[in-house]
């Protein structure tokens, strides 16, 4: 599975290095139908969050009351409906796809939660995040760092947590290993086997965190 991840991590870089990274964004809300325009093209493929991982990201977040989620590169929205429907919070999803973008006003609009749920066309390195009190990631390890400025003005007590990759320069407060089985009796695709099922790791740090010293060689989580 580690080189799945490999293999994972390699595509994503190749992709998201040749992403062009300006552009302002726009709002695209969860109560109109109003066509998604392209912003510039994304900074990774679409891989969506397994459900299972989903639920433990926002178990380890530790949503409360009063909770505002934001989950940066939102895809289909099923972390940010999640949010909203499990605990009740408000929840705004940013994606620079218009495609992504559909998807997620669609999951919004069929689980009924347009009243909590935001959606919102965007460049996610434009955004202030000083409103959120957690945020999720399923991003590059080197665009995690490249967000570390603005994560780093939310209010403190914030959680930032991540599916598979970490933030250098941050120290975790928890690293959270999870394995997933494939399902019995019917033979999964090459798709579901490299990236649904098998281990994932979600990182969370909590605002201020704690620098990371150096690393030194090519030392890794």
């Amino acid at each position: 599975m580690a080189a799945m991840k490999r293999s994972l991590f390699s595509l994503l870089t190749v992709l998201g290095t040749a992403a062009l990274l300006w552009c302002a964004p726009s709002r695209v809300s969860a109560e109109t139908n109003a066509p998604a325009t392209v912003v510039r093209e994304p900074d990774v493929i679409f891989v969506p969050t397994p459900m299972p991982v989903v639920e433990k990201m926002l178990e380890l977040a530790e949503i409360k009351p009063g909770d505002v989620v934001y989950d940066l590169g939102c895809g289909d929205g099923r972390i940010v409906v999640t949010a909203a429907k499990k605990y009740g919070v408000k929840a705004v999803g940013f994606d620079i796809d218009p495609q992504r973008v559909k998807e997620a006003l669609e999951n919004v609009r069929s689980n009924k939660v347009e009243h909590l749920v935001t959606i919102k066309q965007a460049d996610i390195f434009t955004l202030d995040l000083s409103e959120a009190t957690v945020v999720t990631l399923y991003l590059l390890p080197e665009l995690n760092v490249r967000l570390m400025p603005q994560l780093a003005k939310m209010k403190p007590g914030s959680r930032i947590v991540s599916h598979d990759f970490d933030m250098r320069g941050a120290k975790p407060v928890l690293v959270y290993r999870m394995n997933i089985d494939p399902p019995s009796g019917r033979e999964i695709t090459d798709r579901e086997s490299r990236f649904e099922y098998g281990s994932h790791t979600i990182y969370k740090w909590v605002v201020p965190w704690e620098p990371e010293p150096p690393r030194t060689g090519n030392s890794s989580r």
